[in-house]
């Protein structure tokens, strides 16, 4: 008994003993409403810091949307295949899984989340987790939980673990009463959807951990994002994926907006980069935290105008969609993001022409474009 008493008290002097100069890390109780920076002022949490590390360790959430094949594939490209980590709730394709790092990550698992940042030592998240507009207004509460209580969970997660993050914002956290021609990066916002508002939710929580608790917040407001890799899931900027699908398999376009309706557009390969550039960024050069990105902005005329030149035959009809039309109608027409180019030296490299010729390169080499040209 003599022996058990002697260890105790020696694994007890090691635990709160000095003699290696740090205090034991002090994992707190999380509780909702608690700041994670309510810990004790010793607590030794650790991260990697670039000193440690020749590149960012990264980890990407609901990696298998839109984008983040996509950043995953240019972040590994430029840090190394194994510092990114792709992650999602759902099954990978076959070519994604084995192109690199990729692990099952549940961003409303709280307790889970932080073992992946801990355990693959993680520096840059990008949360790109999230249901959009029209899937969000079919189901409020559950766009709630993941557009907002998982981004409180990262959040929370990033700030405990000094992380750089980045969360994307969208045109959608406009609303009517927003100025939009052009629409600045501070006016009024005011949007009407549960995506919408929660965009505006994760922009001001974010400067808010910045501000509070130093968190080295990043956000950008994207615009309609144009891409080959993905299928028109019919939202209201899908139009301009539709267009080019079919133009090659049948030569006919019906357009649910009006052709006139005017939209800030970007090609994916623009807003990837941007994510990157404003991610690497120095912090001295941020005036603020969430900025405006813009490329081009079009109307479903000029879009068709330009698809033509490459297939004359197209033939576009317009069939308005009143819902589509009035979330078109409350978007910005336009965006100002000076800022973003004066602070961080934001050029895009893909205006209407060149966005068309290369969709129809990736989409079109053995179809209808194929015997056009």
């Amino acid at each position: 008994m003599s022996m058990v008493k002697n260890v105790s008290r020696a694994v007890s002097q090691l635990l709160h003993g000095s003699g290696c100069g740090c205090g034991v890390s002090i994992v707190p109780v999380r509780r909702i409403g608690v700041s994670p920076r309510q810990v004790a002022s010793d607590a030794g949490f650790h991260s990697v810091t670039f000193a440690e590390s020749d590149h960012p360790r990264v980890l990407i959430t609901g990696g298998l949307g839109q984008l983040g094949v996509g950043l995953a594939k240019l972040l590994r490209k430029r840090f190394g295949k194994n510092n990114v980590i792709l992650s999602d709730i759902r099954k990978p394709a076959d070519h994604v899984f084995y192109s690199g790092p990729f692990i099952y990550a549940d961003i409303l698992d709280y307790k889970n989340l932080r073992e992946i940042v801990v355990n693959n030592r993680i520096t840059w998240l990008f949360h790109y987790s999230a249901l959009l507009s029209a899937v969000g207004e079919a189901n409020v509460p559950l766009a709630r939980a993941v557009n907002i209580t998982g981004l409180h969970n990262v959040l929370d997660i990033a700030a405990e673990h000094n992380l750089r993050l980045f969360v994307p914002s969208t045109i959608g956290a406009f609303g009517p009463t927003s100025p939009r021609n052009p629409t600045p990066d501070l006016c009024i916002q005011r949007p009407r959807t549960i995506y919408g508002v929660s965009k505006v939710h994760a922009e001001l929580m974010g400067e808010y951990y910045h501000y509070r608790y130093g968190l080295d917040f990043r956000c950008l407001r994207y615009p309609g994002i144009i891409s080959a890799d993905s299928q028109p899931g019919g939202g209201t900027t899908d139009y301009a994926v539709q267009i080019f699908h079919d133009a090659i398999k049948t030569g006919k376009f019906q357009c649910n907006l009006k052709p006139d309706t005017r939209l800030p557009m970007m090609y994916i390969d623009d807003c990837l980069k941007a994510t990157l550039e404003v991610m690497e960024a120095p912090t001295e050069v941020l005036s603020m935290r969430t900025y405006n990105i813009s490329a081009m902005s079009f109307t479903p005329e000029e879009l068709a105008q330009e698809v033509q030149k490459h297939v004359p035959e197209l033939q576009v009809t317009y069939n308005v969609d009143k819902v589509r039309q009035a979330i078109a109608d409350s978007w910005p027409m336009n965006f100002d993001d000076r800022n973003a180019r004066r602070d961080w030296g934001w050029k895009h490299d893909y205006d209407l022409p060149e966005l068309v010729s290369t969709m129809f390169s990736f989409l079109g080499s053995d179809s209808r474009i194929a015997q056009a040209n």
